[in-house]
């Protein structure tokens, strides 16, 4: 298959900013539109980019973990977010937060780890759409 230069080009630049800015929406969505939903979408979009772009195999090389792993590690957090108030006593998936603030991000507590678990959950469910339909493609 042909790939455009021009979009190979326009890929290696952009595919940073969109993961840039999926990680921007993830800090976002806890007081404002946004998320980990929102943000594992768009990372998920800069990886379908970078497939146009290069093909399934240098995709997979960018993303050097397998899909399932990610998936995995979204749920494991998703899931830990949740105990972490039944291990304080607390009722499951009340939201626990640390007292002290950081630059930028504000408070961390249970449901910025919740949404980091969700941003891996979609992230690695639409990769491995994308990949499966490549790989069919391929066939």
């Amino acid at each position: 298959m042909n790939r455009s230069m021009i979009l190979s080009t326009v890929a290696n630049f952009l595919v940073p900013l969109l993961l840039l800015f999926s990680f921007f929406l993830l800090l976002r969505g806890h007081n404002l539109p946004g998320g980990g939903f929102v943000g594992g979408l768009t990372a998920a979009t800069a990886y379908a980019l970078y497939f146009v772009a290069k093909g399934i195999g240098e995709t997979k090389k960018l993303l050097n973990l397998e899909p399932i792993l990610i998936i995995s590690i979204g749920l494991g957090l998703a899931l830990f977010s949740g105990l972490i108030s039944v291990m304080n006593g607390k009722a499951f998936m009340q939201g626990l937060w640390l007292d002290n603030k950081l630059p930028v991000i504000g408070k961390i507590g249970t449901p910025l780890l919740f949404d980091l678990g969700v941003y891996f959950l979609v992230l690695g469910i639409a990769v491995k759409i994308i990949f499966s339909l490549a790989e069919e493609d391929e066939e």
